[in-house]
């Protein structure tokens, strides 16, 4: 995880301490309605690439910039998918610093495919049509992506092609 100046200096004064944070997550669609799930090092789980609202940035802003800090590209927002929170929207990070999150989960497309993976953050992601193949998640994902999938269908047209999984390690379309 990448710390920002702010985080910094807010950790200089609380140490490990538990701290609270607004989060954005973006759940970016395919054409055929797959979600883009990215393996996150820190934590060593699947979820959706995002990250921290720092003081006075707007949120759908600082999507966008996670976004094109982990992954390289561009996305477009079609809307707000839900705000989250509770415990299982705590992370006890490696270096044992403790944060609960409420999450701003927004509905997005890429435009264009991922171009360089920050593999300091992320060093794989995969577009799934569930999460029945068995990849190690955070605790909050199941809940989200099922509210996800549900928002995004009730608002996208039909798609025709396969369900699946494709997947990109270290920058390369597999």
């Amino acid at each position: 995880m990448t710390v920002s100046p702010y985080l910094a200096r807010l950790r200089d004064w609380v140490g490990h301490e538990l701290i609270m944070l607004s989060g954005v997550s973006a759940c970016i669609f395919d054409e055929a309605g797959r979600v883009l799930l990215a393996h996150h090092v820190d934590t060593r789980t699947w979820a959706f690439p995002g990250g921290a609202v720092e003081p006075d940035e707007d949120p759908a802003e600082a999507l966008a910039r996670e976004v094109r800090e982990e992954l390289g590209i561009v996305v477009a927002v079609h809307g707000l998918i839900g705000v989250y929170g509770g415990p299982e929207f705590r992370v006890n990070y490696p270096n044992g610093d403790l944060v609960s999150y409420v999450a701003i989960v927004y509905a997005c497309t890429a435009a264009g495919s991922p171009v360089t993976l920050d593999t300091r953050e992320v060093d794989e992601i995969r577009f799934v049509a569930d999460l029945d193949g068995g990849l190690p998640t955070a605790r909050w994902v199941p809940s989200v992506h099922a509210q996800a999938v549900r928002w995004w269908q009730e608002r996208a047209e039909p798609a025709s092609a396969t369900p699946g999984q494709r997947r990109v390690r270290a920058g390369r379309l597999a």
